[in-house]
């Protein structure tokens, strides 16, 4: 058997682990030959391509990024970007392909399965953690600990100087980051997209401090979160895939707060720092323990599903359950946050 991988969307820690483990275990124990694609969808698109050895994937599992790079691109907005895809896995014998990618990858997984009989398997993937029929997806961990350290050294600095500091974090939809990061970090109040932000709390909560001797706050805000007062985004520039490209709500709210307060107030973002370096240790068990997985359903032949972590289990679900709607954060977790809110 020849197996195809790709890897779509935004980079995330974790992502050579399951490059490392597919192959590990397709070569070692199932005798296939594995090839990668590279730069997402648009590999297969335009026949870019790696062969994948036991040697050039080893020692990848503490690495992050993509030895595969990575682009955003979607194959049903390319002309004939479906059948260059088919055409791909039949110019290079492979019977089937691994992608791993967050909800846009994985949707166009499920389209290439239903609507051109692509043999694939999906490798869930995001930080966000936003993805349906999966406890967690590989990545996540590693930016909630990075918000943690961030929030760490914040602390000292808002301390210092008793300002209020905004911390801005990924979460286009969800406020999985922002929840569990700000938890752990220390947060005196966390705004997210589930949830539209009610100024007159936030002013209370951060002057209730004050007013106990305080003089300094944390707010994290997930990227996607909005004002309650404030209508739906118009007019931004969007992606591919048509997602409106976020950022600046933490500077709004830095401003607010200031002009409300009089409390000297400054906001920054850590974007990117989140995806990128080092994946945690359960990152990287959790993205071993998903190639594994992927390879074997390959050797199975269950096409058109999507590795899975259910409690301590790793299982498989039909890809289409993974992708159809996305999983908002726990609202039962973010009432924990609240208790310390103020």
């Amino acid at each position: 058997m020849r197996i195809g991988i790709l890897t779509g969307g935004g980079d995330c820690p974790g992502l050579n682990a399951v490059i490392r483990s597919v192959v590990r275990r397709s070569i070692k124990d199932h005798g296939a030959e594995v090839l990668g694609f590279l730069e997402g969808w648009r590999g297969p698109i335009e026949n870019m391509i790696m062969p994948l050895t036991l040697n050039n994937t080893g020692g990848l599992i503490q690495r992050g990024g993509t030895i595969l790079k990575t682009s955003r691109t979607n194959p049903f907005k390319v002309e004939k970007g479906p059948e260059k895809i088919m055409e791909s896995m039949k110019r290079n014998n492979l019977d089937a392909l691994v992608a791993i990618g967050g909800e846009d990858t994985c949707g166009v997984a499920n389209r290439m399965f239903k609507e051109h009989g692509l043999n694939v398997v999906c490798v869930p993937k995001t930080i966000d953690n936003d993805l349906n029929a999966t406890d967690f997806t590989f990545g996540f961990d590693t930016a909630v600990n990075i918000v943690c350290e961030a929030l760490d050294r914040l602390h000292t600095t808002a301390e210092s100087h008793n300002r209020v500091l905004v911390c801005e974090v990924m979460g286009r939809h969800a406020g999985w980051i922002a929840c569990y990061g700000g938890i752990a970090g220390g947060a005196d109040f966390i705004c997210i997209p589930e949830k539209p932000i009610n100024t007159n709390e936030l002013l209370q909560a951060i002057k209730k401090r004050h007013a106990r001797g305080r003089n300094f706050s944390i707010v994290v805000v997930a990227e996607g979160a909005k004002l309650a007062e404030e209508e739906i985004l118009k007019d931004k520039e969007l992606d591919s895939f048509g997602h409106v490209k976020l950022g600046g709500i933490g500077d709004q709210l830095a401003k607010l707060i200031e002009k409300e307060t009089g409390y000297e107030t400054r906001a920054m973002t850590l974007g990117h720092i989140q995806r990128g370096g080092t994946p945690t240790a359960f990152d990287r068990v959790l993205a071993t323990r998903f190639g594994v997985k992927a390879a074997d359903l390959v050797q199975e032949k269950k096409f058109g599903t999507m590795v899975a972590l259910s409690g301590a289990k790793i299982i498989d679900v039909p890809v289409e359950a993974g992708v159809g709607t996305l999983k908002t954060l726990d609202m039962e977790m973010y009432q924990v946050a609240e208790v310390f809110f103020g």
